[in-house]
C-alpha cells in the first residue's frame, strides 16, 4: 500500500540494497523520509516509489550498471533465471501501430490496452496513477522511448506481472530530456514489488547498452519484437 511506512532495514529489502547503501543515500541523495523517536528514519513507500523511479530513469550508464548489479541477487532468489522479459511480455501485449497523437492520448491508450488483457483490477485508478506519475516528471528517455508506470505501486492492482509495448504511427512530444520525440512506450504492470524497480532498471540498461531502440522503430511485427526484447535483454545482462 502506498501509505505503508518502512523501517531502514525494510527499506533496504524493498530496494534490494544493503543497509549501508540506504544510509549513504540518506546523506547524499535527498531520499524522502521522516524521523521517529530515537532518531530512527522511516520511509513512506509511496514517496519512495516515485523517488526511486525518477532516480533510476536519470542514472548515467555507470551508476545504473552498479544499481542493476546490486539488485540482481535479490531478484535471483525469486526468479528461476536472470531473464525477466520472457515471463513479462507476450506478442499479444505488443501493439506496433498505435494511432495516438498526444501525450495524454498515448497514456490513455496504453492503459486501455492493459485493461483489455483482463489483468488490471481498476483501469481508471491505474490511469489516474500513471498520469500522476507523468506530472512529477516525464518517463521519456533519450532515443524515443518512455517507460510508463503508476506513481504508487500497489500489488493488488494487477493479476500477476506483465509488460506492454506500444509503438505509435507518428512520433509524439513526450518531454524527453534530450528534447527528442517519442514513439516507443512501455507500460510496467508489476504485481510483485520485488521486481518493479528492477524491471525499470533492466529496461533502462537495455536502452543504454544495446541497439534495442533503433531496431524497435522498424521491427515488423509483435513476434519479432518479442524476440528482439529477449536478445537485447541477454546482451545487456551479459554486458555485451
Amino acid at each position: 500500500m502506498p501509505h505503508r511506512t518502512l523501517s531502514l532495514d525494510e527499506m533496504a529489502d524493498y530496494l534490494h540494497l544493503g543497509r549501508e547503501d540506504i544510509e549513504r543515500l540518506l546523506k547524499t541523495a535527498d531520499m524522502p523520509h521522516s524521523i521517529r523517536g530515537g532518531g530512527r528514519p522511516v520511509f513512506q513507500r509511496g514517496e519512495i516509489d516515485a523517488w526511486a523511479s525518477r532516480r533510476i530513469l536519470g542514472m548515467p550508464d555507470r551508476r545504473l550498471d552498479a544499481f542493476h548489479s546490486k539488485t540482481m541477487p535479490s531478484v535471483r532468489r525469486i526468479r528461476e533465471s536472470d531473464a525477466l522479459l520472457p515471463q513479462l511480455v507476450r506478442p499479444e501485449y505488443i501493439d506496433l501501430a498505435l494511432s495516438s497523437r498526444t501525450k495524454s492520448s498515448i497514456v490513455r491508450d496504453m492503459v486501455a490496452f492493459a485493461g483489455r488483457t483482463g489483468r488490471v483490477s481498476d483501469p481508471k485508478a491505474l490511469l489516474a496513477s500513471v498520469l500522476e506519475r507523468e506530472e512529477l516528471c516525464s518517463t521519456a528517455l533519450p532515443g524515443g522511448i518512455a517507460l510508463l508506470h503508476a506513481r504508487h505501486h500497489e500489488e493488488f492492482q494487477y493479476e500477476g506481472s506483465f509488460l506492454l509495448l506500444g509503438r505509435t504511427v507518428q512520433t509524439i512530444p513526450f518531454g524527453a530530456p534530450d528534447g527528442g520525440y517519442t514513439r516507443l512506450f512501455f507500460l510496467l504492470c508489476c504485481q510483485d514489488d520485488r521486481i518493479h524497480l528492477h524491471t525499470l532498471a533492466r529496461l533502462c540498461l537495455m536502452a543504454q547498452k544495446t541497439d534495442l531502440l533503433k531496431q524497435l522503430w522498424h521491427t515488423p511485427d509483435a513476434d519479432a519484437a518479442c524476440a528482439l526484447l529477449g536478445k537485447c535483454e541477454q546482451d545487456a545482462v551479459a554486458g555485451k
